[in-house]
């Protein structure tokens, strides 16, 4: 074993122990649409006096943290989204009205004297002349306040600010700065604190946000009775950190200065889907690894196995990271984490293919040098192929928003997990497994030795592909033809994320026709809702503007038909939101498709550039045409399997130009159409055990996911058969058209001239002349 191979079995032995400790040591962390619960997407407003910015934002998360807090909801997530936005996720939460109710309230700050502090375990006592209740509430220790009435509001804090003091003991002290009007009651109120003695509980002043005592500081001792502190500001100091004085100044000031927020998203998933989607997930994953593995098993018989063995590494590796990292799992997420399985397999197949080639090229070559030529030439494809991917993964992250940045980031993750597996763990096992004499005896043993089953047809075929491009183009055109009729004849049937408006499905005691619940709908006075079938029997109901009071009227409704009816799914985008998701896709399909084109045209001709784009824009007219003719609908997890199929598209043209590229280096004076044929019928083998590997993964995600994946399944189906056929059939006759229009023609017979021979050197191309 070389120093090389035992380098990487070590790297891959120590990754595999920290990725299997990973697993065995923390949970995943779950998005809503797998443990259930509701998604908001909050916008604050601008108002008279107030422009909601980055910082005000900020002010209003805070204030907003505490009101979700005192719901109890068990772990909420609140996180600022963009200049204006703010998203809440508030776990089991299946009714999201009182959620509503209590994020939309305005913030209520009021400043109180203390009265004094109540024993442990002591009742508060009615006021004698009232009879009501006193203002009992706990401090920040616990201690049971006694307040007195509200002696000035949150309006009348002009600014709330943190800083550093070096004089005081703690460091951190947080200054207010008070409006005109409010200043005089501040210094009255502090006036009648500073004249009981140091330390009573009377001589404190409390700061209360939303009924919770946030701070309660005591006047200074050398504030004298009824003076009061100036009116212009003051500081409260105590042993804060860094932290917490930046958060107390800004619960002050967001409470001082709150901004009116609007639902423009809202999403709810009841626990029970979640559940299904994991269990259909898991399933999925385990029926379609297996039927993988056992594939490359069959088709590179003892490598075929050890690369299943760094596929299931791969599986706990790209698991850890998203584990480790404290990546949400989505249900888009966990079904790129299942696709990504399927691809994996990619890079093996490239090593094992141009392996065979080496086989056969060589009149005795050692398996190990086979192997090891294999791994170098498929490289630069893999590499090329692999970038591709993380391009799109990352367009996912940044241009998509919810699940579908999830979907970029597991994808972006297993991309680079299915490279580690590829290049080190299963090179480590190959190489160990080479070195034994027995496997380089056995031809049929080791699996590369040998042509495979395809390679061994097109050799005895030999077909004449290019002979006519153009005529593939036509046929490529035809297609496109078609599924643009889908679009101008069916329509799109674009989601509730694009358009906007309210999307709920219910699940009944008792079945209910869909006649029957429209009709009922209807006369309870929703009779614009588009009622259809959704899984298992359940009732998709999609309308315009409703707010969960209306969802609510609608869910007794269909309860008077259906019985205990549940809500199962609950989607809500504003109008201002679906216009700018719909923006947003549409900007996203732009950038993909110039990033692509740019990459391709470093990396290679641009003729091949502009040939490989084509195809990709092929690809997605025939996958949205399709979707038109079926009726589906065009979302948001749409959005992300298209991008998906870009990248998988251009991940075929990178491989087969990569071929084309090489072979044309070494015969420069060779015509490209006969290089081409070549290029395509060497990298056919590639193409279809790869295309394999990913069907059996996205068969059993659209058989075994239900509705939530089947359409994810469905347009990668469709992406992957189209982006197959494209990369051979519209890409290589593009480029091939593309170069007879923009080279010169060849040189007349008798005399000399330069005219027709190959281009110029292109640097992209190692060196070589193309």
């Amino acid at each position: 074993m070389t120093r090389a191979t035992t380098v990487r079995a070590v790297l891959a032995a120590a990754v595999l122990l920290v990725s299997v400790f990973i697993t065995l040591t923390m949970s995943p962390r779950l998005g809503l649409d797998l443990q259930g619960g509701t998604r908001m997407v909050l916008q604050a407003k601008d108002t008279a006096t107030v422009k909601a910015d980055r910082e005000t934002t900020d002010r209003t998360l805070e204030v907003l943290r505490q009101r979700v807090d005192s719901l109890g909801v068990a772990e909420p997530v609140l996180t600022r989204s963009g200049e204006d936005r703010i998203i809440v996720e508030l776990p089991d939460v299946q009714d999201p009205r009182q959620a509503a109710a209590v994020i939309g309230r305005t913030a209520q700050l009021s400043f109180h004297p203390v009265l004094g502090a109540l024993p442990p375990g002591a009742e508060p006592e009615a006021k004698p002349e009232t009879g009501a209740k006193r203002l009992i509430l706990p401090d920040e220790q616990g201690t049971q306040l006694d307040l007195g009435p509200t002696q000035l509001s949150g309006a009348g804090v002009k600014d709330a600010t943190a800083a550093f003091d070096a004089q005081q003991a703690g460091g951190w002290t947080v200054s207010l700065d008070f409006h005109k009007d409010a200043g005089k009651g501040w210094t009255k109120l502090t006036g009648e604190a500073a004249c009981h003695p140091a330390g009573d509980e009377r001589r404190r002043v409390a700061i209360v946000l939303d009924e919770k005592v946030i701070s309660s500081p005591q006047v200074d001792p050398s504030v004298g009775c009824q003076a009061g502190l100036p009116s212009g500001g003051t500081q409260i100091t105590g042993s804060f950190t860094a932290k917490e004085a930046r958060d107390l100044a800004l619960l002050i000031k967001g409470g001082a200065l709150p901004v009116p927020v609007e639902i423009v998203e809202q999403r709810t998933v009841g626990p029970t889907l979640g559940a299904a989607a994991i269990d259909a997930s898991a399933q999925a994953a385990l029926i379609g690894a297996a039927a993988t593995a056992l594939f490359i098993t069959v088709i590179y018989r003892l490598f075929g196995a050890l690369a299943a063995v760094a596929l299931a590494a791969y599986g706990v590796i790209s698991y850890a990271a998203l584990v480790g990292l404290g990546v949400t799992l989505t249900l888009p997420g966990l079904a790129g984490f299942v696709l990504a399985i399927g691809m994996a397999v990619d890079a093996n197949v490239l090593v094992f293919e141009r392996a065979r080639e080496e086989c056969q090229a060589q009149p005795k070559p050692t398996l190990r040098s086979a192997l090891t030529t294999g791994f170098r030439k498929a490289f630069s494809a893999v590499a090329d192929s692999n970038i591709t991917t993380l391009l799109a993964a990352g367009l996912l992250f940044f241009l998509g928003s919810g699940p579908v940045k999830g979907f970029g980031v597991t994808l972006a993750i297993g991309v680079i997990a299915s490279m580690f597996s590829a290049l080190v763990i299963a090179r480590a096992l190959t190489e160990i497994a080479a070195g034994s004499r027995f496997v380089s005896d056995y031809p049929g043993v080791n699996g590369i030795a040998r042509p495979g089953g395809v390679r061994t047809w097109l050799t005895r075929k030999d077909p004449k592909l290019f002979r006519k491009p153009v005529q593939w183009l036509v046929v490529s055109t035809v297609l496109v033809a078609v599924a643009v009729g889908g679009i101008v004849v069916r329509g799109v049937d674009l989601g509730v994320e694009f358009t906007g408006g309210r999307l709920v499905e219910y699940s009944t005691s008792r079945p209910v026709d869909v006649e029957t619940a429209r009709s009922t709908l209807a006369e309870a006075g929703f009779g614009d809702a588009e009622v259809t079938t959704a899984g298992d029997g359940d009732i998709s109901v999609r309308t315009g503007k409703l707010d969960n009071d209306g969802e609510h009227a609608l869910r007794t409704a269909l309860a008077t038909e259906g019985g205990e009816t549940t809500k199962v799914r609950d989607e809500l985008i504003g109008p201002s939101l679906g216009d700018e998701l719909r923006r947003n896709a549409l900007i996203a399909l732009a950038v993909a498709v110039f990033v692509q084109l740019a990459y391709l045209a470093v990396r290679f001709r641009w003729t091949f550039a502009v040939a490989s784009v084509v195809a990709l824009v092929h690809d997605v007219i025939i996958v949205v045409g399709a979707f038109a003719w079926l009726g589906r609908p065009v979302d948001g997890i749409f959005l992300a399997a298209l991008l998906t199929v870009i990248g998988y598209s251009v991940n075929d043209s990178v491989v087969v130009f990569d071929r084309v590229r090489e072979l044309w280096g070494r015969n420069r004076k060779t015509p490209l159409p006969t290089i081409a044929r070549r290029a395509v019928l060497q990298t056919v083998p590639r193409t279809v055990n790869t295309g394999m590997g990913a069907l059996f993964i996205l068969v059993a995600l659209a058989v075994l996911g239900g509705d939530s994946l089947a359409d994810f399944a469905l347009a990668l189906l469709i992406g992957i058969v189209v982006g197959t056929w494209s990369s051979v059939f519209t890409a290589v006759p593009g480029a091939i058209v593309l170069e007879r229009t923009t080279t010169a023609p060849p040189p007349v017979p008798g005399k000399s001239s330069r005219r027709g021979r190959a281009p110029r050197r292109d640097p992209a191309d190692n060196g070589a002349r193309v």
